[in-house]
């Protein structure tokens, strides 16, 4: 072999990783752009709190649809085509968004936004468990997802930097200048994401289409050249001759059993049930409602408004550099490995933060009558949460709420119109630059059934359009000292980077890596929908839970179902590092060993 050939398949494999690390930022961006433009379009667009809202649930109704959808067209099309549309999806929709006058062209291109990310969650680790060799998987599907947190920051500082500029236009005084560059900075955040995606257009078109795909439609020459770009000669005939030995065993076997097969054998039920598994344990350790709720979390737990905020910052830096670490370790130490060591730091770290909240949770009380009593008459409440208003609801509360009634405190509403729910943010009783409590219907109630169904899929929207404010829950809850609320932020750093360093990096892989594949494509979009069905059941019952039990039994639960994970991950998945996915499913299939 010479050195030129040598050189060529190794710059090939880092293309490869490239590629990936770009769809993976692209992900990211598509969940967390909206966040820094939201603010600056709502000053200037005229929409309803309503139309907002849907063109911020637009990526998710988007993702889901293609989610459902993209194992299918990735069999029909092939995954390098489907890479390539997921790209020029996205890349179309920052010039629809960012030159829309208008509502339709704003949800159609989040829309677009949604579709993209649903597309690249299923196909990137799909190629590149294709694609990749044995040694290079886990770096690749690591790449993907640390690129991913990368996204989120970077959509993050990208919106900091905005609300920099418009605070100093802010300054000058002159509004309609302030209006005139509000408009501009929410156009101009949109605009600085299409670079990215500009580049993942051009890659997908470069790479290769995943061999599998191309021998499992005939194309034996053509998945030999797509094999030999990034193996040696050798390493491309054995995993050829697999995929001959693979694809020869099922054509043994007569048509009725081949069907009974794909639903019922053993190398596919228990590889699909161990994803489907494993993606919803990944959501039922409660990332999404930590990171989501973060700020609100450590401000109950005894930290200022702006230490939370600060903890909330070092929070997505630890995800960010400690996925560094994981993309380095998993084809070292391995999957198995990884998702036990680090299920088994998620199990300690939530039960050490729900024990913090237990302590203080046992002296909080519920005044919800007497905010009730504070409703108006059109449904709406404005409440000052001060020292003065403290005292006069604990009074109401009794001996339990005279036990806390020199002490500060904090105050958070859950509400709801009819089905719907909803929370205010926490507002502590020393804090004098706090702004009142408000209750709106617009701020609980959806504005369509699209995203009311994304809410409550079992609600009646007709009814919770009339329905009368309920106050379920006004939880007053002596604020502990800064001390616990470092503490509990430092358990919440060390879940965060124990959530990084396993499940974060290998649920990508365990997707990719267990399914075989005759039914990869279709199982993963199964498997990652499954993953969003979990996620919107959190979603749901968070609030709720945290209401009526406090955010300690909410830790514990989470807790109990990563105890599910560790289980699953320590004593039923097989070790997949440096294996070839024709080698993983013969050992499902019981003839072989990992």
């Amino acid at each position: 072999m010479s050195i030129s050939t040598k050189t060529g398949r190794t710059g090939y494999n880092r293309f490869l990783l490239i590629v990936a690390g770009l769809g993976g930022l692209l992900y990211g961006v598509d969940v967390g752009i909206i966040a820094g433009a939201l603010p600056y379009l709502e000053a200037t667009s005229g929409l309803s709190a309503g139309q907002l809202s849907f063109i911020v649930a637009a990526v998710l109704l988007g993702s889901v649809i293609s989610t459902l959808f993209a194992g299918m067209l990735a069999d029909w099309m092939g995954r390098k085509k489907m890479m390539s549309l997921s790209g020029i999806l996205f890349v179309i929709s920052i010039p629809m968004i960012a030159l829309a006058h208008g509502y339709g062209p704003l949800v159609f291109g989040r829309l677009l936004q949604g579709i993209s990310a649903g597309l690249i969650g299923v196909v990137v680790p799909l190629y590149l468990a294709e694609c990749l060799g044995a040694a290079n998987r886990g770096k690749g599907t690591g790449i993907f997802q640390w690129l991913l947190t990368l996204g989120i920051v970077a959509a993050a500082i990208i919106g900091l930097y905005f609300s920099h500029r418009v605070d100093e236009v802010a300054k000058l005084g002159n509004a309609d200048n302030l209006f005139a560059f509000k408009d501009t900075a929410w156009r101009s955040i949109f605009w600085v994401s299409l670079p990215p995606g500009i580049l993942f257009v051009i890659g997908s078109f470069m790479v290769a289409e995943s061999p599998r795909w191309l021998f499992r439609g005939g194309k034996k020459d053509a998945a030999r050249a797509a094999l030999l770009r990034s193996r040696t000669d050798e390493q491309a005939e054995n995993e050829l001759r697999e995929m001959e030995e693979t694809v020869a065993a099922e054509k043994n076997k007569s048509t009725g059993a081949r069907v009974r097969e794909s639903l019922l054998h053993r190398k596919y039920v228990i590889p699909f049930v161990l994803a489907c598994v494993i993606l919803a344990c990944n959501q039922a350790t409660g990332v999404n409602s930590i990171i989501g709720y973060n700020a609100t979390i450590l401000i109950q737990a005894g930290l200022s408004d702006s230490q939370a905020h600060l903890g909330y910052v070092i929070l997505t830096l630890v995800n960010f550099l400690v996925t560094i670490g994981a993309v380095m370790l998993v084809d070292r130490k391995g999957r198995k490995f990884l998702l036990s060591f680090g299920s088994a730091g998620i199990i300690v770290s939530l039960l050490c933060v729900g024990t913090l909240f237990h302590k203080t949770e046992q002296q909080r009380v519920d005044v919800k009558d007497a905010v009730q009593a504070m409703a108006a008459t059109n449904q709406t409440l404005t409440l000052a949460f001060n020292r003065e208003s403290k005292d006069k609801l604990l009074v109401s509360a009794g001996a339990a709420g005279a036990a806390i009634s020199n002490r500060p405190t904090s105050l958070i509403l859950i509400y709801s119109y009819g089905d719907f729910r909803a929370a205010t943010s926490v507002v502590r009783s020393d804090d004098a630059t706090a702004k009142p409590v408000e209750i709106t219907r617009s701020s609980c109630v959806p504005a369509n059934k699209v995203v009311a169904f994304f809410s409550n899929p079992f609600a009646n929207l007709d009814a919770a359009r009339t329905a009368p404010l309920k106050i379920e829950n006004a939880l007053v809850t002596p604020v502990p000292d800064t001390h616990n609320g470092w503490l509990t932020a430092i358990f919440l750093f060390v879940f965060m980077a124990f959530f990084a360093v396993g499940p974060g990096v290998c649920v990508w892989l365990a997707l990719s890596e267990l399914m075989p594949t005759r039914i990869r494509s279709n199982g993963m979009s199964i498997a990652l929908l499954v993953n969003q069905a979990v996620s919107t059941t959190i979603a749901a019952t968070f609030l709720p839970t945290v209401g009526k039990y406090g955010y300690s039994t909410m830790f514990f639960v989470f807790a109990g179902c990563t105890v599910v994970y560790f289980i699953t991950a320590a004593f039923f998945l097989p070790e997949t590092k440096g294996k070839t996915l024709e080698e993983i499913e013969e050992h499902f299939e019981g003839g072989g060993k990992l």
